[in-house]
């Protein structure tokens, strides 16, 4: 498995980033103390230099397993299933230049975080989810060879898919070979009855990981039982990336810090 972590292009807003201010030193940090890929957490692939990315990548040899895309909704408001649908159509868009910027960057997958949205007040959520399903498979069938990633994100986020059960539902509804899961073990330890347990019903699904501790820091730094957590990934077959999406807690560079050496003692 891959010891990763996400980092922002600069701007970001969302909190959980352990950097986000200078990306070019953040790249050279997280592969100085070792860290084998980066997710990258980008808002508008189209404001974004790809040579730059892909240089830097290559000059501190980092993998790119993921691309995060949850800040178009944080901070501009795009989702799959809002009610407007020139708000939905730019979503989309967002989304298949995310695709177009996975292509250009290795093939990484496309998280579909809190892009999704969520049923708002008046609204029916069977309707909802016709827009959601509307919305991603246009993207699905758009690059048929890059891999959408559904995260269960927890019922304070969203109020459409909050656990694995819900999102593998979901994959099989839509029925799309390029449309797999994350799990995120914060959002887990809210919505799932038994985190380990959840994991093993996965199988099969998961294509991405997300490590981050009940508080959200850096893991090992709450009481989410990892070694447990990792057995299982290891039992079902899982060799993708452990990416830790946490806060920037006590600072940037203490959490970065902190995940790698908890990541070694897990031996990942």
């Amino acid at each position: 498995m891959q010891k990763c972590i996400v980092i922002s292009t600069p701007g970001a807003k969302f909190s959980a980033l352990a950097m986000k201010d200078d990306f070019k030193e953040s790249i050279k940090k997280v592969a100085d103390l070792g860290y084998d890929a980066v997710e990258l957490a980008i808002r508008d692939p189209n404001k974004t230099n790809v040579n730059e990315i892909k240089k830097l990548l290559a000059q501190y040899h980092l993998a790119m397993p993921a691309i995060g895309t949850g800040q178009a909704y944080g901070e501009e408001g795009l989702s799959f299933s809002d009610p407007d649908p020139e708000v939905r159509q730019m979503a989309v868009q967002r989304i298949k230049d995310q695709m177009d910027l996975a292509i250009g960057l290795g093939g990484a997958q496309v998280i579909i975080g809190l892009i999704r949205g969520t049923v708002k007040p008046g609204m029916d959520k069977g309707e909802t989810e016709k827009l959601f399903i509307q919305s991603i498979v246009e993207c699905l069938e758009y690059k048929p060879k890059v891999t959408l990633t559904l995260e269960p994100i927890n019922r304070y986020e969203t109020n459409l898919y909050n656990d694995t059960r819900s999102a593998r539902e979901m994959i099989d509804k839509i029925g799309s070979s390029n449309l797999r899961m994350l799990v995120d073990t914060f959002h887990m330890n809210i919505e799932e009855p038994d985190l380990v347990e959840s994991i093993t019903h996965a199988k099969g699904y998961i294509s991405h990981v997300h490590f981050a501790d009940s508080n959200r820091w850096a893991p090992g730094s709450g009481h989410i039982d990892f070694e447990a957590i990792l057995d299982a990934l290891k039992r079902i077959g899982y060799q993708g990336a452990i990416s830790a999406e946490i806060l920037p807690k006590p600072t940037p560079d203490d959490c970065l810090k902190l995940t790698i050496e908890y990541y070694r003692k897990l031996g990942i």
